[in-house]
């Protein structure tokens, strides 16, 4: 294995772990808290992590890079953070939400890679992040009393935004990440 495996591997991990944190917070700027959790803000990296393997390696290396990072994300989350009902729904709802979505992911990359080098990853991460925010949020939350829906709304629209910034590193970033 070389060194980019393993950095993709472990940041996909820590970015699991760093969101099944965050979205158990408020964002209370703005007035914004009943629409907005600070997860919302690290969960797209994810995104990136894939569609610069998937673009680095290709969909089945891709697909590793997923497993590994789910795997030790929800380890470490399950550890680390969850001792109550919600908190295991929150797992359970992140972890069925980002096999979900990273793995679509990586297939509409696939499929859109050749088309301009924007295409494949603006459209797999804004379908995957569909798929992903209203999976987790109707999974760790639906019937807790927590307006959901809102928040998925208001998540889902910080996820298409950072998706378009994440455009960015992802542009900087291939020239530089390349299979050994």
């Amino acid at each position: 294995m070389n060194r980019l495996f393993i950095l993709l591997s472990f940041l996909m991990g820590v970015i699991v772990l760093a969101s099944n944190y965050l979205v158990q917070f408020p964002f209370k700027l703005f007035g914004l808290e009943e629409i907005l959790t600070y997860g919302a803000f690290s969960y797209p990296i994810s995104f990136l992590i894939t569609d610069l393997a998937n673009r680095s390696y290709g969909k089945i290396i891709a697909r590793k890079i997923v497993y590994i990072g789910f795997t030790v994300g929800i380890l470490f989350s399950l550890v680390a953070f969850f001792y109550d009902l919600i908190s295991i729904r929150i797992a359970v709802g992140s972890g069925t939400a980002f096999i979900t979505a990273q793995l679509l992911d990586v297939q509409i990359f696939d499929k859109l890679r050749r088309n301009k080098w924007f295409i494949a990853p603006l459209t797999s991460s804004f379908v995957s992040s569909i798929i992903d925010t209203f999976l987790f949020f109707s999974i760790s939350f639906y019937g807790t009393g927590i307006n959901w829906i809102t928040l998925s709304f208001g998540d889902l629209v910080v996820k298409i935004f950072v998706a378009l910034l994440m455009l960015i590193p992802f542009r900087l970033l291939l020239g530089v990440v390349k299979a050994s």
